[in-house]
């Protein structure tokens, strides 16, 4: 029944209705983005590894406030890490929200002041890096992203974000407080219907710092080159769903009773562990989002596995070679594997994987822009080498057992055999200079090669 439904919908986002003229086609094509994350919150992976990420970040939380600690009191404003931490937990409720505060910086203190031995410090420490790096697998998975950091760029990266994050994360707190402070805004809060302007900064600070800091995430997590403007988009989406929930949520706590009588006690940490839930939901579903809006090509395909036939990995492979090829012969602007995936219609990773075999062979050159070149001249590139390399790639996963079967290996030899009789002797220049003949009444309609010699 869930597969029809979701098949109708992708019949109404995707069908013949969003591709017209007008106002309405525009619109459907615009929710595309929404529905493309609510589809794949409801196939259930990015629930995953947000409930994974609650467990991480529990074990993580007083390393993260105890290393800032460290850093912030060279500068005396490790206590201005305590509005933020509470900003953090203020869904579950005020009280809760308070002695979670509390809690959290005692500890944090405590090993900041050197009470649990240099061991136990490493071991927070490997245990706050780790975290980071799930943080990262989980954003690498969302903008399908095979290639993670190596181990000593992960390190570096991740040392300077945890000492610069802090202070950049206090520098702006105290900027923003001496910006409402200063003599201008106070002379302009005077004035009539301006008098509220202060609190309203005041009340708009905590979304506009969670705003850039899912921005900084989108922008620098991911092992990817991520633009700026789909990274904000994600990040006022998240933001306004993180300002959204958090009020639901605190509604729910607060006057939700059965939540105090079932769990006594331990029912602010049960609040507290659903809200980082829907935190850490919140934050992948902005990064999937950034990810479609640099990548639409993807919004219809969403989180499934790609699967080509042999048929189109053969098409795939000539016609990015005669997009390269013709590029290489007559000039112009070079393609680009998102120019690629945009002209053929394909999700990025298929175009991208295949630009890796050809590359690997050696018939093309993969910049580091992403733009294709050819590595030899055209001319000495042949289309059943272009065939040859589409057919070989191989999964990775097994080794198939070599058994001879002597009927099916004759007819294989010479099915290969015709292959190369009719491709060894065309090369991509011939495929490029094509010069199309005009079919005349008698000759049937499939298309003939009409090459030039």
């Amino acid at each position: 029944m869930m597969l029809r439904i979701w098949a109708f919908l992708d019949w109404c986002f995707f069908g013949p209705a969003s591709t017209r003229a007008g106002l309405l086609a525009l619109l459907i094509r615009t929710l595309r983005y929404p529905y493309a994350v609510v589809r794949d919150l409801w196939r259930g992976d990015i629930n995953l590894r947000a409930m994974g990420l609650v467990y991480t970040t529990l074990l993580s939380l007083i390393p993260l406030v105890a290393f800032s600690f460290a850093i912030l009191k060279v500068f005396g404003a490790h206590r201005d890490l305590q509005p933020i931490v509470y900003e953090f937990f203020r869904p579950v409720g005020e009280q809760a929200a308070t002695e979670l505060t509390e809690r959290v910086m005692q500890f944090a203190d405590r090993i900041s002041s050197g009470v649990v031995g240099s061991v136990g410090l490493a071991l927070l420490a490997w245990t706050l890096l780790g975290t980071i790096k799930k943080v990262e697998d989980s954003f690498n998975f969302l903008w399908r992203v095979e290639q993670p950091r190596s181990f000593a760029r992960r390190i570096a990266e991740y040392l300077t974000l945890l000492v610069v994050g802090p202070v950049l994360l206090v520098g702006f707190i105290g900027l923003s407080h001496a910006t409402i402070g200063s003599a201008p805004v106070q002379t302009v809060a005077k004035m009539p219907f301006l008098q509220r302007l202060p609190g309203t900064l005041i009340a708009l600070a905590p979304y506009a710092m969670v705003t850039a800091f899912f921005t900084g995430m989108y922008m620098f997590v991911p092992n990817t080159r991520v633009q700026l403007r789909a990274a904000l988009v994600g990040a006022v989406s998240g933001g306004v769903l993180w300002a959204a929930v958090g009020k639901m949520f605190t509604a729910f706590v607060v006057y939700s009773t059965r939540l105090t009588i079932v769990y006594a006690g331990f029912a602010f940490i049960v609040a507290a562990l659903l809200w980082t839930y829907l935190g850490w939901l919140i934050l992948l579903a902005g990064a999937q989002l950034s990810f479609y809006v640099q990548n639409p090509m993807y919004l219809r395909l969403g989180l499934q596995e790609l699967r080509l036939s042999c048929v189109e990995i053969e098409q795939l492979a000539l016609k990015m070679m005669y997009f390269v090829g013709r590029t290489h012969l007559t000039g112009g602007k070079r393609w680009t594997v998102n120019q690629l995936a945009s002209e053929l219609g394909l999700p990025g990773i298929a175009v991208a994987k295949m630009a890796a075999a050809l590359e690997a062979a050696g018939l093309v050159i993969v910049t580091d822009g992403d733009e294709l070149l050819c590595a030899k001249d055209i001319g000495r590139i042949t289309v059943y080498e272009i065939l040859e390399i589409a057919r070989n790639q191989r999964s990775g996963h097994f080794a198939p057992r070599s058994m001879p079967i002597p009927a099916v290996d004759r007819l294989t030899a010479s099915l290969d055999e015709l292959r190369r009789s009719r491709c060894d002797d065309l090369t991509l220049r011939d495929l490029v200079e094509e010069t199309p003949r005009p079919v005349s009444v008698d000759e049937p309609s499939f298309p003939r090669s009409s090459f030039r010699r």
